[in-house]
């Protein structure tokens, strides 16, 4: 294993992380009668191949079900001082549901501390506000030793992530960026104005569905798998300091295990697939499509009926340029099901007029209309809903 400083905490980040949303029995409390022994099991044969293989940085959530309760049982088995243990907790509702929750977690995970408790989905800006009330709490438990680091888990607009950051309250950050949503850099860079932490969240679900990829997006990754490639690209930048791993079974680390044997060439092993990469959503979107696009594009705020044009876009440029639709379908239909983790409106009927005069001086302007028709055409299917309250 490789590690990174992970900014002001001084931790020693492991490169991988082990998620914990995606190996639970449930998405919901259950009694411990309940849990499967097999799937026990196999969740403590996950705890144990990660720390066999250095990765003893373990997240998970409030919001993950079972996650904290069944995690318990597998941490007990090793010394508490060869783990780094992350749990989340929703500002939702205010400083003294956040304060109930944080207690749930404890008992759930049966610690006398975590090593960093994480303000979980500051997802616009009344979250932000609800958040810094719960601070106030977060800090007296750390002068008594049951948090050791605070930082934050976000699927916000970039502008409210920006204005997270500069609050000054937080040691680290959970945020999305990876090959297909670029548009996060600037909160990293901020990040790191203020020598923050940086945990990349879910780059191999949301980066893609990588586990799945589609052909095409083989043959361009060549000869580099496309989760190997992924992590090499976020790695080479080391403003990023580790990538969550979602495992649902202990073979699945070996691939990122794998992938730290390159490191030291990472910039050379990556750049010719970059390059590829960005020909064919030119070929594909429209020539300079990869670096424009996302230059002056609104917020879903600003659209009419709350369509999210910029996601929607997003997953209309690496779906059809790189066909890796079934990840496109998962996303998409997410919108008006999900709640401030995924705002926003799917493209229905709406006025092309209304859509252009709304995207002001974009310089794609006058085709949004006909690539929101193009991408519910192609994406939409059943609504989905989240299953989890956060990842």
């Amino acid at each position: 294993m490789i590690y990174r400083r992970f900014g002001k905490t001084e931790l020693k980040m492991p490169l991988v992380t082990c998620g914990g949303m995606r190996f639970q029995h449930k998405w919901e409390d259950v009694e411990w009668g309940e849990v499967p022994p097999e799937g026990q099991k196999n969740l403590e044969e996950c705890i144990a191949y990660a720390l066999e293989n250095g990765v003893n940085h373990f997240e998970t959530a409030r919001g993950y079900g079972s996650s904290e309760m069944q995690l318990s049982r597998a941490f007990a088995h090793f010394p508490r001082e060869d783990m780094m243990i992350q749990t989340k907790v929703s500002p939702e509702g205010g400083a003294k549901k956040f304060e109930e929750t944080f207690e749930k977690s404890m008992a759930y995970l049966k610690l006398d501390y975590v090593d960093l408790l994480g303000v979980h989905g500051i997802n616009n800006r009344d979250l932000l506000e609800e958040a810094k009330e719960c601070i106030e709490i977060a800090e007296k438990w750390r002068e008594q030793g049951r948090v050791r680091h605070i930082g934050f888990s976000t699927h916000a607009g970039t502008e409210e992530i920006h204005d997270a950051i500069e609050t000054g309250l937080f040691d680290y950050i959970n945020i999305h960026w990876y090959f297909v949503n670029d548009f996060n850099w600037s909160c990293i860079e901020a990040a790191m104005d203020r020598d923050m932490g940086v945990f990349i969240i879910s780059p191999n679900d949301k980066g893609g569905k990588l586990y799945e990829p589609s052909e095409k997006l083989r043959a361009l990754c060549d000869p580099l798998d496309p989760m190997h490639f992924n992590d090499l690209y976020c790695w080479a930048r080391p403003e990023i300091h580790t990538l969550s791993m979602g495992v649902a079974r202990p073979e699945d680390f070996d691939a990122h295990i794998k992938a730290l044997e390159d490191l030291d060439q990472a910039k050379e092993l990556v750049a010719p697939i970059e390059a590829r990469l960005r020909a064919e959503v030119d070929a594909v979107c429209g020539e300079n499509w990869d670096a424009t696009w996302t230059r002056g594009i609104p917020e879903w705020w600003n659209m009419p009926q709350s369509i999210n044009v910029r996601e929607i876009i997003r997953l209309w440029t690496y779906s059809k340029s790189l066909d890796i639709v079934e990840w496109g379908k998962m996303r998409y239909n997410l919108l008006g099901n999900a709640g401030h983790w995924f705002p926003g409106e799917k493209a229905g009927d709406f006025d092309d007029s209304e859509i252009i005069a709304a995207m002001g001086d974009y310089r794609y302007a006058d085709r949004v209309p006909e690539i929101l028709r193009d991408a519910d055409a192609m994406l939409r299917g059943e609504d989905v809903k989240r299953q989890s309250k956060g990842d």
